[in-house]
Formats: structure tokens, C-alpha cells, sequence
């Protein structure tokens, strides 16, 4: 064989080695188009870790969606949590102004807002920066603010306290931390889940340590008199032997109410539901939406504009995924599980938090780890068309 004819040889391998190559990325795309799922990275960075949207919230405007996240430095920690205890961890914040398709991340600490701190951090509190006093609750609280925001934190997840943080623009600047009231002499663990009813009035999802002040039993809460008046409702269930804890709860009539919560006792890691048909003055026990979320994961609950339910969560379970449930009859049944992504590489997974576009796509922010990307945990946006799973 000639040098030319190996060299033409060479040439011709080479591009079909490379037509192959865009061959299968056209594959790929066109898969995700077939499934009406698209994947958009909200934050990655190079040696830190991102995690857990559903500790902070998540807040929308039509298309325009507001999430908070935990950052903090990457660090191989086998079966645990890979971020480095001993190190800073930073509460920011990621906005998209266009449904969720792309993300600009925003450092309210940086103008000393919604600060890390507690013992339940993952990292440490920031180091050379004084933490503000807590203040009691404003009474001038504007609920029906058409830039109204709410974000609910706590500094010991089994006995609290929990503190919050109020904006009128949307998130861009945050005014506290404000105490909130320990109820009943509770030992709160708040996390951000609410519920407006009037420019005055608010109910808020919350957990409460148990009698042996460990986390963790649900419970409802109300603000009244525009932050004036702070009383404890109603338990959301008995006291679980282990704990139920992060509710998620979409109203459903003028006092009917759907909540969804993390539960975990000796044999189950899932997600239990409770109702209430009197505005959150009781609730009765409902059948389980999800009954294994593997080690353990949160639910986020949305109500879609024809008024059927979507339920997304994380499974740290292999295959590590993102799943999605439907409701067609608010939630008395639930489909079987549609899987949003199953790549993850890892426990490290979920923590979601869902909201749905003016279109009715959803957007469900979570965090991640899959191997193409690496070892370091990052927030990730999936966009999806509850059309494209079936009613099964």
C-alpha cells in the first residue's frame, strides 16, 4: 500500500469516526426531544458542591423563577454528604428570567442576607462576618405583594429555632432574620412552605421536634393581623415513631388543602399525605404517594392549571433518579412513577423544588451528580411536559 492511499485511508477513518461521533449527539438530542424533558445547569463550579434547593425554596413570577442552594467545598466523604464540614458554606441564590432554560446566580451574603448559620450547616458559618440580631415578626407584613417573597430557615434541624426572611422585589434584597415564635413552647425546624390567604393572613408548614426533642412531627401554623398575631393550628399526623418532616402542600379548594412529607421510620423511607377539608384545622391520613424514596428524599408538590397534581422527588436508591407522580383526582390516586433522569452517580441526589410555567411546563430544580459531569454535586433544572407521561 502506498503512502497516498494509506493516507487517504487515514483521512476517510478519521471523518467517519467523527461523523459517528455527531451522529450520536444527534441521537441523544433527539431522544430528549422525543421525551419533552430538557436538563439546564444552574450551577456548577470547579471544587464546590451545590446541594439541597429543597432546604431554601423556590418562588415564581410567570417565567421568571427565584431558588435558593446551598455552596460549599467539594470533599470525597464516602457514603456521606461529599462537601467539607470544617469549610464556609455560602446560601445563594439562582434566578432565571426566561422559565428556567438559563440561570444567573446571586451571593445575598454578600450584602450580609439570609446568612448560613446553626449547627445543622453542613459547613460552617462565614468566617469574619458578624450574624444580625434576630428581630421580632414585622406587623406590617404585605402577603398579596405582587413581588412578595418568603424564606423560612433553621439553625438545628431537631430543635431549631427558625428564623425568616421577607422581600418585596422578588428576592433581590431580603429584610431580617425574624424569629419566629416558638408555638406552644415548640422547638420549631422551619423550612420554606406556605400558603396566602389574604394580604394579612398566611398558613405555614412546619416541623416541630417530638417529646424527646428529636426531629420530627409536622404541624400548621398561621400568621395573621399582617404579622401581628403568630398561633399553632393543628398536628399534621400522629408522632411518627422516626420523623416526618419538610412538607409540601398546594391548596386545592377555598379549605381544602393536600400536603405531602418526608417520612422515614424502621421500615420506610417514603412519602406520606394528609388532607384537610377545613382550611388546615385537621387532617386525616391519605395513601401513600411514594412509599421508597431509598435513603430518603423530600417531595415537592404542584398543582397544574387543569388542576392536576404533580409530585416530584428524589430516590437515592440505583438507579439514583429523579421521578415525577400524577394526580388526576387530587391526590386520592397517584400514577405509577415516570422517571425525569436516572443517571446520577450517586445517594447524592434530589432535594427538589417545582414550579410550573405560565405554559404549563414544570420546572423542577434539584441537585445532582452523574459521571460525565464528575464528582462535584451541582443544581440542576429539568424542564418537563406533564403531557408527555401518561395517566398510568
Amino acid at each position: 500500500m502506498t503512502d497516498h492511499i494509506r493516507n487517504q485511508l487515514e483521512t476517510l477513518l478519521v471523518a467517519m469516526w467523527l461523523i459517528g461521533l455527531i451522529s450520536l449527539g444527534n441521537a441523544h438530542q433527539t431522544l430528549n426531544a422525543a421525551s419533552g424533558i430538557t436538563h439546564a445547569k444552574v450551577y456548577f463550579e470547579k471544587g464546590r458542591y451545590g446541594g439541597w434547593p429543597a432546604t431554601h425554596g423556590i418562588w415564581s413570577w410567570d417565567n421568571e423563577i427565584l431558588v435558593g442552594f446551598t455552596s460549599g467545598v467539594y470533599e470525597d466523604r464516602g457514603s456521606r454528604h461529599h462537601i467539607a464540614t470544617d469549610k464556609p458554606v455560602r446560601h445563594l441564590q439562582a434566578r432565571s428570567l426566561d422559565g428556567g432554560e438559563t440561570w444567573t446566580i446571586e451571593d445575598p451574603n454578600a450584602k450580609h442576607q439570609l446568612l448560613p448559620e446553626g449547627q445543622s450547616l453542613h459547613g460552617t458559618e462565614l468566617p469574619g462576618i458578624t450574624l444580625p440580631e434576630w428581630q421580632d415578626s414585622p406587623t406590617n407584613i404585605r402577603f398579596k405583594h405582587p413581588d412578595f417573597a418568603m424564606a423560612l430557615k433553621l439553625n438545628h434541624n431537631h430543635i431549631g429555632p427558625s428564623r425568616f426572611y421577607l422581600s418585596y422585589d422578588r428576592g433581590r434584597a431580603w429584610d431580617g432574620p425574624f424569629r419566629v415564635p416558638p408555638l406552644n413552647g415548640l422547638k420549631i425546624a422551619a423550612r420554606t412552605d406556605y400558603l396566602i390567604n389574604s394580604n394579612s393572613e398566611c398558613l405555614l408548614f412546619l416541623t416541630a421536634a417530638k417529646a424527646n426533642h428529636r426531629e420530627g412531627r409536622p404541624f400548621t401554623a398561621k400568621i395573621s393581623e399582617s404579622g401581628t398575631q403568630w398561633d399553632f393550628v393543628s398536628w399534621i399526623g400522629d408522632e411518627p415513631r422516626g420523623f416526618s418532616i419538610m412538607p409540601s402542600t398546594v391548596r386545592i379548594g377555598p379549605k381544602e388543602l393536600y400536603t405531602t412529607i418526608r417520612h422515614q421510620d424502621d421500615s420506610q423511607k417514603g412519602i406520606r399525605a394528609f388532607r384537610s377539608i377545613d382550611n388546615g384545622l385537621s387532617w386525616k391520613r391519605e395513601q401513600d404517594p411514594v412509599t421508597n424514596t431509598g435513603a430518603g428524599n423530600p417531595p415537592s408538590l404542584v398543582m397544574l392549571p387543569n388542576k392536576n397534581l404533580a409530585l416530584t422527588y428524589g430516590v437515592r436508591e440505583a438507579p439514583f433518579r429523579i421521578c415525577a407522580k400524577m394526580s388526576s383526582d387530587g391526590g386520592k390516586s397517584w400514577s405509577s412513577e415516570h422517571v425525569i433522569r436516572d443517571d446520577g452517580s450517586s445517594t447524592d441526589v434530589g432535594y427538589p423544588r417545582s414550579t410550573v410555567r405560565p405554559d404549563g411546563r414544570v420546572v423542577t430544580v434539584y441537585y445532582f451528580s452523574d459521571a460525565s459531569t464528575g464528582p462535584e454535586r451541582y443544581i440542576v433544572a429539568s424542564i418537563w411536559s406533564p403531557k408527555s407521561f401518561s395517566s398510568n
